[in-house]
């Protein structure tokens, strides 16, 4: 049996009229966007949930930021999505052909439930 989640961000099925599913493996993607991408204090009912990237992307583009960003992104992933993957690898580039205004982000992790390796890229512009 393949196994099915919510998928995010949440909506209704127009042929089911239930709530829209996804693939494990898309599910957990869509949670890791959603770790990544919110801000800590953004919401109210876990106020320290979320990393924080987007904050990042103002701070001049150096290897200290791309250090510090790999961090942040590991502490994350761990702190919130521990049951769902193992991070193997965070990558962090400007973009391409040096576009520093915009920050790529690579992970690279194990499924936990699967022990199958994925790799997901955000870009933050």
């Amino acid at each position: 049996m393949v196994r099915g989640d919510y998928a995010f961000p949440f909506r209704v099925d127009p042929a089911s009229g239930q709530a829209a599913q996804s693939a494990y493996a898309a599910h957990v993607e869509q949670m890791i966007c959603q770790v990544l991408l919110t801000t800590p204090g953004e919401r109210a009912d876990l106020p320290t949930f979320g990393c924080g990237l987007r904050q990042l992307l103002f701070a001049p583009n150096s290897d200290a930021l791309q250090a510090t960003t790999q961090i942040l992104v590991q502490q994350s992933l761990t702190t919130w999505l521990a049951n769902q993957v193992q991070v193997q690898n965070v990558s962090v580039s400007g973009g391409p052909d040096g576009d520093n205004s915009q920050l790529v982000v690579e992970i690279r992790y194990v499924l936990v439930e699967t022990q199958t390796l994925q790799t997901t890229q955000i870009t933050v512009t």
